[in-house]
Order: C-alpha cells, then sequence, then structure tokens
C-alpha cells in the first residue's frame, strides 16, 4: 500500500481523482506563516490509509515550529486509544480529545447508540468552535470530520461556516474520506490518499 498524490491536472490548479476535484497538494511557506498571521486551511482525503497519520504529521511539524496544536476526532468512539494516550504525552503544546464514547463502528451501532453519538459529535464540533472563538491554539486538526458529512450528519453549509468561522491565524486540518466540491473556494489545498497495488 502507497500513498500518491491526485493525478491529472484540470483546471485552475484543481487536480481530478475519480470523479472529485483536488487542490495541488503544495502550499508555499507552510500551513502558518513565520509571523502566525496568515494560516492556511488542508485537507486530507481519499480512499487510502494514513489520513490521521499525516494530519498528525502536520500536527508534529507544527509543534517543531514552536506552534500549539489542538486535535479533535471523530467517528472513531473509543478505537484505538492507544493513539489517544500517545499523543496525550505531548501536551500542552498538543492537546488531543475525543468525545466520543462508543464501541464500534457508528454506522453499525444501534439507533438508540446512534443518537447518544450524535449528541457526543455535536458536543465535539462545539468544542471545535469554541477553539476557533478563543484562538487557543495555532493549528486545529479535525480528524474525520468530512465523515460527518459524508453521513449527513453534518450539512456541507454548516461545515462551510465553520471552515469561515476560522481566525486567520489559525491554521486548520480536515481529514476524511470524500471531499465536497462545495468546499473548493474554502480549501488552500488537498491532498488525497489513495490505496494502490502493483500488477
Amino acid at each position: 500500500m502507497r500513498s500518491t498524490l491526485c493525478e491529472g491536472r484540470t483546471r485552475a490548479g484543481f487536480l481530478a481523482i475519480q470523479g472529485q476535484l483536488c487542490y495541488d497538494n503544495r502550499i508555499e511557506g507552510g500551513l502558518i506563516s513565520m509571523s502566525g498571521s496568515e494560516a492556511k486551511v488542508m485537507v486530507i482525503c481519499g480512499g487510502g490509509s494514513g489520513k490521521t497519520s499525516a494530519a498528525i504529521g502536520e500536527g508534529i511539524k507544527a509543534l517543531a515550529d514552536g506552534r500549539t496544536v489542538t486535535w479533535i476526532r471523530f467517528l472513531k468512539g473509543r478505537a484505538n486509544e492507544s493513539l489517544m494516550r500517545v499523543l496525550k504525552r505531548l501536551e500542552p503544546e498538543m492537546k488531543a480529545f475525543s468525545f466520543e464514547t462508543y464501541d464500534g463502528v457508528f454506522t453499525e451501532l444501534s439507533e438508540e447508540k446512534k443518537q447518544e453519538a450524535l449528541v457526543e459529535i455535536k458536543n465535539g464540533i462545539g468544542f471545535a468552535r469554541k477553539v476557533m472563538a478563543t484562538e487557543s491554539c495555532d493549528l486545529l486538526i479535525l480528524d474525520e470530520l468530512l465523515g460527518l458529512t459524508n453521513l449527513g450528519l453534518l450539512p456541507v453549509k454548516e461545515l462551510k461556516q465553520l471552515i469561515e468561522a476560522r481566525p486567520s491565524g489559525m491554521a486548520l486540518v480536515i481529514t476524511g474520506r470524500v471531499f465536497p466540491e462545495e468546499l473548493k473556494e474554502n480549501v488552500d489545498c488537498v491532498s488525497c490518499i489513495e490505496s494502490r497495488f502493483p500488477d
């Protein structure tokens, strides 16, 4: 399995992959300017594995530059708690949060458990808004946020409003499988991770 960038340039710097549009993934000067006054929005999407790892890598790069990071994950319940424990070791510079307490996969939960999980998901989104409003970090990572849109749990319009609420000095990384084309004007770059198998 190997990660590749989108291929096949279309118009205005967009790249096409499996019917969805992606930006060229190069961000000149990085996610956050040296002065900290200008920051970018990055999306990491695609069907391959490694989106969370790539987002955490962006977080580690920000830490190496002396920045602070907040990481909030969605749709993973209690899965991979060992990753949460490792990220918590990086506090206070990198803070990691997961509001969901269910076991298993969200789409396989009973309706009752899904309703409970929806409350937790809304709490996570509310916390992300608070982080933006208080400007409490330099880089905010919203892991699997696009999955909420893909499942119909977060309308694209609300996701767009969330991105627009970001302070100009705060970088934002969003991950998930599918990148909605309606967001292309709201992001600076999209990296697509796909699984490739040799013939």
